[in-house]
């Protein structure tokens, strides 16, 4: 790469990036505003039924499940615990 293409590289660059200025700080405090998002009540999402207490028995009963009947799967199943 020569001067004239490094000049013309920089001279890109500081076209297509911003100018930040002495102090890239939000103009305002951002924590209240964070609180307010967190206490603020939503609508459930769509996958909120996976917080069910019972979706945990049922994994626990598949993989007991699936361990009585392929037995030489427990060495893997450790391995990847």
């Amino acid at each position: 790469m020569n001067a004239d293409d490094r000049n013309r590289l920089n001279s890109l660059l500081r076209d297509a990036l911003p100018v930040l200025g002495s102090a890239p700080e939000p103009p305002h405090d951002l924590w209240p505003a964070l609180q307010q998002r967190l206490h603020t009540t939503s609508e459930p999402a769509y996958w909120a039924w996976l917080e069910a207490p019972w979706i945990d028995a049922v994994l626990l009963a598949g993989l007991a499940l699936f361990v009585l009947a392929v037995p030489a799967s427990i060495p893997v199943l450790l391995y990847y615990l």
